[in-house]
């Protein structure tokens, strides 16, 4: 995975280059500022730019979008961006919401991208479940990404998606072999739903590291949005707390700054 390139664009927004493939995660380019909202009672502001314009990224092949109905993974200049990109990957419900050349995933299904002179990635959506038990009628439907090519040595790269722990997310476990772990942290809560989270804590990080062993894992959706209630710091001391061989796991990526993982 020697030519595996990030680049942490903000919030949940990753550009992803392989094998001459360079893939978007969740398009979040608006300005700062601006409130949104959500639906139900809740929504958020924007308290931070992304680190690269949309006008800058250059060519991309395809977006994975774990969903397209919260701005905070899809605001209005990422869904304007959606329009110059050959492949959208999603859930199936977003895809019927956004037509064009979208591909609808349930969880567990793959989807293949091809072109000439490169080689080909199998995409695999992983489950998710963004809030408690129940909440999928309020919250809607996520999926996450398993990323796969020849020559992997250590595994697949996984994009978690917005999610909390449950058993879904934990059969990752059981039937993927990670190697980069993209953790969509921020421990997400809103007024309206008191101390009821809908993604991953800093400690949810920890245990889900500990059951698929990735060789990186790097955090994402931490910064950046008012309803990100687990900063970097908060994120650090709770790793601090981690045992050795999974501190060992967290690489934290600047933001704007492309960055090698070597295999």
């Amino acid at each position: 995975m020697s030519d595996l390139r990030l680049t942490h664009i903000g919030g949940p927004t990753v550009l992803i280059e392989v094998g001459g493939w360079r893939l978007l995660t969740d398009p979040t380019f608006d300005p700062p500022g601006r409130k949104y909202n959500f639906g139900w009672g809740t929504g958020s502001v924007k308290l931070a730019g992304p680190a690269i314009a949309a006008s800058e990224l250059g060519r991309i092949d395809a977006v994975l979008l774990t969903h397209d109905h919260h701005d905070d993974n899809l605001d209005p200049a990422g869904r304007a961006l959606l329009s110059q990109v050959g492949t959208v990957v999603t859930t199936v419900s977003g895809s019927d919401r956004l037509g064009g050349q979208t591909r609808g995933l349930e969880p567990w299904a793959t989807t293949v991208l091809e072109a000439r002179g490169r080689a080909p990635i199998e995409i695999t959506a992983t489950p998710c479940r963004h809030g408690p038990p129940l909440s999928r009628p309020l919250v809607g439907d996520v999926v996450g990404f398993a990323l796969s090519w020849t020559g992997q040595e250590h595994g697949m790269v996984w994009i978690s998606g917005d999610t909390v722990l449950y058993d879904g997310v934990r059969q990752v476990a059981n039937r993927l072999q990670v190697e980069v772990a993209l953790l969509h942290l921020g421990g997400v809560q809103f007024p309206v739903t008191g101390p009821v989270r809908y993604t991953l804590t800093a400690k949810d990080a920890v245990e889900l590291c500990r059951l698929i062993r990735p060789r990186i894992a790097i955090p994402i959706h931490y910064e950046g949005w008012k309803h990100f209630k687990q900063g970097r710091e908060a994120i650090e001391r709770e790793f601090a707390r981690a045992p050795e061989d999974i501190r060992r796991q967290i690489r934290w990526l600047p933001l704007g700054v492309e960055t090698e993982i070597a295999g």
